[in-house]
């Protein structure tokens, strides 16, 4: 894979302290971004940051930690209006924070199935929240739209194959009824890679591949290296890598998604249901 530079670019992961989210940043950070490093809390973001300036060299005027607990969706509120109000123009939002689904049917305390709300509802919100940012914050907004180029950041989730195996229990989203934590997880990944065709913001999805990671029991016993992994995330990130709104890819191949995926009734209700269970009307 070819070395891009990235040097003019600012770029938010969240779940960036492991695995593929902390390789992302890496990679992100050594081709010159400046890489905003998001963790469940400050200490955990600080660690993150310190361990990229020790062990990758990274200058630490290219990183800013911030931390948000995605299971209160009031953290992720104020991380975001942080956000904004650090970096007004934000190129890239990596949304990659994860969990996998626990045994038990376990809810947030904001009444949300657990998975359902770290792995969806919480990006959901803080990429509503980062609109502004993401778009309309670029000094070259209006010249681009003049020109049609596509003129704001994009948004890239970091999906799963398993969303195929899906679908999204409308009646009881939160899965109280009958509750299976390979459904909840699928569930959570249909829902990121539905949010992706959002015409709000240019967004695509990508399954970096079975890596050795948290989530790796969910898939198999062996899985390539996060970094292998978090690769075909950057490359994403990179502009020069055209993409279309909602795309999907499995590693480096654009591949068509769940049929769900591409619904535009099934986008509109997920937007619905979402905006109700975040308490956020945009």
């Amino acid at each position: 894979m070819s070395v891009f530079d990235l040097s003019s670019r600012t770029v938010l992961v969240t779940g960036a302290t492991s695995g593929i989210g902390f390789e992302t940043a890496r990679q992100l950070a050594e081709r010159g971004a400046t890489v905003l490093v998001h963790g469940r809390t400050a200490e955990d973001a600080q660690a993150a940051t310190d361990k990229l300036i020790a062990t990758a060299g990274i200058d630490a005027a290219q990183l800013c930690g911030f931390a948000a607990d995605f299971t209160r969706l009031e953290e992720v509120e104020a991380m975001a209006r942080r956000v904004v109000a650090e970096h007004p123009h934000l190129d890239v939002l990596v949304n990659n924070a994860g969990t996998a689904a626990p045994e038990r049917h376990t809810l947030t305390a904001d009444g949300n199935e657990i998975a359902f709300q770290v792995n969806f509802l919480a990006h959901y919100l803080l990429t509503c929240l980062l609109e502004p940012a993401l778009t309309m914050g670029s000094p070259l907004f209006e010249r681009s739209r003049e020109l049609g180029e596509d003129p704001g950041g994009r948004v890239v989730n970091v999906s799963s194959s398993l969303h195929r195996t899906a679908s999204i229990q409308w009646s009881d989203p939160q899965r109280a009824r009958r509750y299976s934590r390979l459904a909840a997880y699928a569930q959570s990944q249909l829902a990121l890679t539905v949010f992706a065709t959002d015409p709000r913001v240019t967004a695509v999805s990508v399954h970096p591949g079975i890596c050795d990671t948290d989530l790796l029991s969910l898939y198999a016993i062996s899985g390539a290296s996060a970094a292998e992994g978090a690769a075909h995330v950057v490359r994403l990130c990179d502009p020069a890598t055209e993409i279309v709104n909602g795309a999907y890819y499995d590693r480096d191949q654009r591949v068509e998604p769940a049929q769900a995926a591409t619904e535009e009734r099934t986008v509109k209700r997920l937007t619905k249901l979402a905006d109700q269970l975040v308490g956020h009307s945009v």
